[in-house]
């Protein structure tokens, strides 16, 4: 009976659980990059809408490298991060997953301004 239900088990895991976990890995890079557009509404506030802030006060988010946003994001949720405005972005990245970071860190690594509606 035991070998019944841990065969069951196997099977369950290997092709129900399995599949879903690595949903994440299967992402296209439009997916992922929606997906970080959505989560960074409330960044824009401060740093712009394609991470380009309107002050001097915030600083650009858009093209900066993928890990240097994450490792950012991370030490502000430690608050090792304690200079300027940090106190703002701890608030943030207190509530942040390492996937929420990824996410946020894609979008604006990979978001360029819109030009098509800037004056001449």
């Amino acid at each position: 009976m035991s070998l019944i239900l841990s065969i069951k088990r196997f099977l369950f895991v290997g092709l129900i659980v399995t599949p879903l976990i690595s949903y994440a890995d299967e992402m296209t890079p439009e997916q992922q990059f929606e997906i970080g557009k959505q989560k960074a509404l409330v960044c824009i506030t401060c740093h712009g809408a394609d991470g380009i802030s309107a002050t001097e006060t915030y600083p650009n988010l858009q093209g900066q490298k993928q890990q240097y946003l994450v490792a950012a994001l991370k030490a502000y949720k430690q608050n090792q991060r304690v200079d300027g405005l940090a106190i703002l972005m701890q608030g943030y990245a207190k509530d942040l997953s390492d996937q929420d970071m990824k996410d946020l860190a894609y979008y604006f690594s990979n978001v360029k301004t819109d030009t098509t509606h800037q004056s001449q």
